[in-house]
């Protein structure tokens, strides 16, 4: 017999396995059009390292990347090539740091943090085509990507729980 055929005939496992789909299944799957106009503003909204850091090392043109952290936290560690600006500076400084036209990105420390959500906003407001870079700087040192400080560039060990170590790509 299969492992699903058993838990089909047992009772209790045949209960758990009903629980356990009505969790995801309760609120119905939204229909296909809808769901592929959700998926794709998502994707015209966001990126994520692997794809920042492929266009960073491609010298992709008309991509900044715009760090907007405090000065504290730049110092700390900060994307290699990225722009400096901090929130609150953005409406004030940006046509002066970031060239008209180009995608701006924008990152904070992590997914926890939605700084470089209300950093995308400002650059929004003021006409700049923008991205938010999902998972921040926490994911980019995570995921093995070069973090540069006052002492030089450096990069940590790749997390496995954040992207493949052995050399291959996710693919994803």
């Amino acid at each position: 017999m299969s492992t699903s055929a058993s838990l089909v005939a047992s009772p209790v496992a045949s209960s758990a396995v009903t629980s356990a789909l009505a969790a995801v299944t309760t609120v119905p799957a939204a229909a296909s059009a809808v769901a592929v106009a959700h998926f794709a503003g998502r994707l015209a909204f966001e990126t994520d390292v692997s794809d920042v850091a492929a266009d960073l090392a491609a010298g992709s043109p008309g991509v900044v990347v715009v760090d907007s952290r405090s000065r504290e936290s730049w110092d700390q560690g900060h994307i290699q090539g990225a722009v400096h600006l901090p929130t609150a500076e953005i409406a004030a400084r940006a046509t002066a740091l970031v060239p008209e036209g180009v995608t701006v990105v924008t990152y904070c420390w992590g997914p926890g943090c939605n700084g470089a959500t209300r950093a995308a906003l400002e650059f929004a407001k003021l006409g700049y085509p923008v991205k938010e870079m999902l998972g921040g700087f926490e994911y980019w040192a995570r995921e093995g990507f070069p973090v540069e400080t006052a002492s030089g560039v450096t990069r940590h060990p790749v997390d496995a729980l954040t992207a493949p170590v052995s050399g291959i790509a996710c693919a994803c």
